[in-house]
């Protein structure tokens, strides 16, 4: 089985470019989405987290997201030291769940495959790329945001160009390319490569 990595900045449209990889029958492994459960359900990260940021960070046994959202954003050193405590552990459940799979491929979507160094872990990596100004405008729309909240986590991911140069295929989401038949295109060649 082929394991193949989606990527792509804040407002790109990875998420909808996933969601019709899933509609194809191709298991998707939503990164943020399975960081968030893990915060909340795995015990040995939830004493990580609570050991690092104070009890406060929980309340009810559930990450106060509101809490720890104005402690790291703010501080980069806190923002690293938590992705540090996360990251690891969405790798191993991320890699625990592709090996459940029984598909010819299956795509985990991330936004910081790069900025990790996960690209290793992956046959193929598809970036998803849009304009700045679309992207901004998706972020702030999606997240209820400010302009310059979104362009502050924009700051913190890699430059679109250079995430997109190192991809193998890059889906262009920029309102003017249809996504459908770039998304089709790349399944058959998946399909046909995993035999």
């Amino acid at each position: 089985m082929l394991k193949i990595g989606l990527t792509g900045g804040i407002g790109s449209g990875k998420t909808t470019v996933a969601q019709i990889f899933e509609v194809l029958g191709i298991p998707v492994y939503y990164a943020d989405r399975e960081a968030k459960r893990l915060m909340n359900e795995d015990p040995h990260l939830k004493d990580q987290i609570t050991k690092s940021f104070g009890d406060e960070v929980y309340s009810a046994g559930k990450l106060d997201r509101a809490h720890m959202g104005k402690l790291v954003f703010e501080n980069p050193e806190k923002l690293a030291l938590l992705n540090a405590l996360v990251h690891p552990a969405t790798i191993r459940d991320a890699e625990s769940w592709m090996k459940r799979q029984t598909t010819p491929y299956a795509v985990k979507e991330a936004a910081l495959i790069f900025e990790g160094g996960l690209e290793k872990y992956f046959d193929h990596v598809i970036g998803v790329s849009a304009p700045q100004a679309m992207r901004l405008e998706r972020a702030r729309l999606r997240d209820n945001s400010t302009i310059e909240q979104v362009l502050q986590r924009m700051a913190q991911q890699m430059d679109e160009k250079e995430k997109m140069s190192r991809c193998e295929f890059v889906i262009l989401n920029d309102g003017v390319n249809a996504v459908l038949p770039q998304v089709l295109s790349l399944h058959v060649k998946l399909l046909a490569e995993a035999g």
